[in-house]
Parts: structure tokens; C-alpha cells; sequence
């Protein structure tokens, strides 16, 4: 099957494949995307347990539960933030 291809085909540029162009940078193009995308998920959680939090109603299960969630992507938003802060410190210092 490679003969096959290899007759017809001279070079990968002829299918279109021209080759790397350049490198992935692991920290512009993977890890600050996904920090990024991290931190508005985070924020759209605060969103919407702040909304869950003021149509509760005074409710006390629906006011710990919008509390709970509001604390649990506040301590998220700092993880991923001290993860950057530190991706920054590391990559920044070699």
C-alpha cells in the first residue's frame, strides 16, 4: 500500500501536507486557554448560584446550597489564578 501511494504520489506537499510550520508553545497555545476557559466557567458558576442565592426565598437548604456553590468557585477561581500566577513565575524564570 505505501508503494502505491509512493508511485503516485512525489512529495507530501502534492497532498497537501506541507509539514510543522513551527512548534505547539505548551504554555500560549494548551495552558492559558485553558485557564482562561476555566476562569469564566468559574465566573458564570458565581453567576448563577448568586441568582440561585437571591430567588431562594430565604429557604435555608437553597441558601446553603447557593453559598456552598458560590464558595466552591471562589476557592476554584484562586486555584486556577495561582496557577497562572506560577506557570508565569516558572516559564518566565528558564
Amino acid at each position: 500500500m505505501n508503494t502505491l501511494f509512493a508511485a503516485v504520489f512525489n512529495s507530501t506537499n502534492e497532498i497537501g501536507f506541507k509539514g510543522p510550520t513551527k512548534s505547539i508553545d505548551v504554555k500560549n497555545d494548551i495552558l492559558y486557554p485553558v485557564y482562561f476557559w476555566a476562569g469564566i466557567v468559574a465566573v458564570i458558576v458565581i453567576i448563577i448560584a448568586g441568582f440561585f442565592y437571591v430567588t431562594s426565598q430565604g429557604e435555608a437548604q437553597n441558601v446553603v446550597r447557593a453559598k456552598n456553590a458560590i464558595l466552591s468557585a471562589i476557592i476554584g477561581l484562586a486555584i486556577i489564578m495561582g496557577a497562572f500566577v506560577i506557570t508565569k513565575f516558572v516559564v518566565g524564570g528558564l
